[in-house]
C-alpha cells in the first residue's frame, strides 16, 4: 500500500509555533537588547493565539524579556544554538497516514555559509525532551540538506520552490534537480513542483528562499514581490519572476490570483542594503504576523494582505533588528500543524 503524505499548508491549524532565542554568544550580541525585543514582540503575538516552543540559552533571561504576556502558554527549552533562525534549522512536519511525522534534515548554514553545528542538533534533542506528542516520530533525513524556507505549499500536493536555492551545488552536490524532484515529491507527497527560475534580493543569504519572493495564501492565492522601479536593481529579476507567476495555474487549470505586495524601502545597514521583503510574513492561528520597517511601504503591505487573508488580523511587527541579520518574521519561525507539540 502506498502511504498518504500530505504537506499541510501553513494557515491550517497549529499546535505552536517554535522560536530559537538570541543569545551573546551569536552575531547578535552587538545588539542584543535590540534583537532581543524583536523576538519578545513576536512571541507575545504568538502566545496570545497558540502555543509557543522557546529554544533558548537562558530561560529567565527570555522570560524577563518577554514579560507576562502568554507565558502560561509558552514551552522553555535550553539548548545549544549557532543561531536564530528556526524556519531552517526547525522540523518539518508532514502527515503520513493521518498521523503527524516531523521531518529533521541536515541544515548546513544556506551551503555551508555559517557554523551550524549546534542548530543542526535541535531538533533531534527536542525529540529527546518530551516536546512532541505522543506517537509523532522524527524522522532523520540525513543526509539530505533542506531548510524550511525554501519549501512553500498549498497543502494540496503543489510545491513552490526556487531553482536557485533548492538546485544550488552547496547543498546536495551529487543531486541534479531532476533527482532532488523526485526526492521532494516521494518524501512530501507532492503532485507537482512550480519552479520559478527568477527572483533574488539584495542582502539575501539563503539563494534566494522562496519565502522572501512568493507565499500561498490560500489554494488559489500567491502573494508577491513586486518592483515598480525600473531604476532598482531587483526590477528585471522580479519582473520576470512575476511573468513566470502569472503563467502558474493551479491544481484545477485555472490562472492564480495574484496579491502583488510592494517592494519595501530601501534597507541600507553598515553599507550593504539589506533583504527587506513583506513576503516574509507567518500566517498563525487567527492572524498574520507582517514584517513591518518603520517606512512608507509597511501600511500599504498591511492593507494588502488584509485582502488576502480577510479572516485574519494582520499585525505588524517592527524587523528592522531581525534585518540585520539578513533575516526576518518568518525566517525566525517554525509553525507546527495540530497533534505535533505537547
Amino acid at each position: 500500500m502506498t502511504d498518504k503524505i500530505v504537506f499541510p499548508a501553513e494557515w491550517y491549524p497549529q499546535s505552536a509555533v517554535q522560536l530559537t532565542f538570541p543569545h551573546c554568544r551569536t552575531d547578535w550580541a552587538p545588539y542584543i537588547n535590540e534583537a532581543s525585543e524583536c523576538f519578545a514582540a513576536i512571541a507575545r503575538e504568538i502566545a496570545k493565539r497558540e502555543k509557543l516552543l522557546i529554544v533558548c540559552a537562558d530561560e529567565e533571561d527570555v522570560r524577563r524579556r518577554i514579560g507576562d504576556v502568554g507565558l502560561d502558554n509558552i514551552v522553555f527549552r535550553e539548548i545549544p544554538s549557532n543561531d536564530t533562525w528556526a524556519r531552517d534549522h526547525g522540523g518539518i512536519t508532514v502527515v503520513i497516514n493521518g498521523k503527524p511525522t516531523v521531518y529533521d534534515f541536515v541544515f548546513n548554514g544556506w551551503g555551508m555559509k555559517f557554523a551550524a553545528n549546534y542548530d543542526n542538533l535541535i531538533t533531534r534533542t527536542l525529540a529527546g525532551q518530551d516536546v512532541f506528542c505522543d506517537g509523532v516520530d522524527v524522522i532523520n533525513l540525513q543526509p539530505l540538506v533542506l531548510e524550511g524556507g525554501s519549501l512553500e505549499t498549498d497543502g494540496r500536493g503543489t510545491l513552490l520552490a526556487t531553482v536557485e536555492c533548492l538546485a544550488s551545488v552547496n547543498r546536495n552536490e551529487y543531486l541534479n534537480k531532476e533527482q532532488l524532484e523526485y526526492h521532494l515529491k516521494e518524501l512530501f507527497g507532492l503532485e507537482r513542483i512550480l519552479w520559478l527560475n527568477n527572483g533574488y534580493l539584495a542582502g539575501d543569504d539563503t539563494d534566494s528562499h522562496i519565502d522572501t519572493l512568493a507565499r500561498f495564501c490560500d489554494e488559489k492565492t500567491i502573494a508577491y514581490v513586486q518592483c515598480s522601479d525600473d531604476s532598482d536593481e531587483h526590477y528585471d529579476e522580479l519582473r520576470a519572476m512575476e511573468d513566470e507567476l502569472k503563467a502558474f495555474r493551479t491544481v484545477d487549470g485555472e490562472p492564480y490570483r495574484l496579491v502583488a505586495l510592494p517592494m519595501a524601502d530601501e534597507i541600507v545597514w553598515e553599507g550593504e542594503r539589506l533583504p527587506a521583503t513583506y513576503a516574509n510574513f507567518l500566517i498563525i492561528n487567527g492572524a498574520v504576523l507582517v514584517p513591518f520597517y518603520i517606512g512608507e511601504k509597511d501600511e500599504m503591505a498591511r492593507k494588502i494582505l488584509q485582502t488576502a487573508f480577510p479572516d485574519r488580523e494582520i499585525v505588524g511587527i517592527d524587523c528592522r533588528p531581525l534585518i540585520r541579520q539578513h533575516g526576518s518574521l518568518h525566517c525566525a519561525t517554525m509553525q507546527y500543524p495540530e497533534g505535533v507539540i505537547r
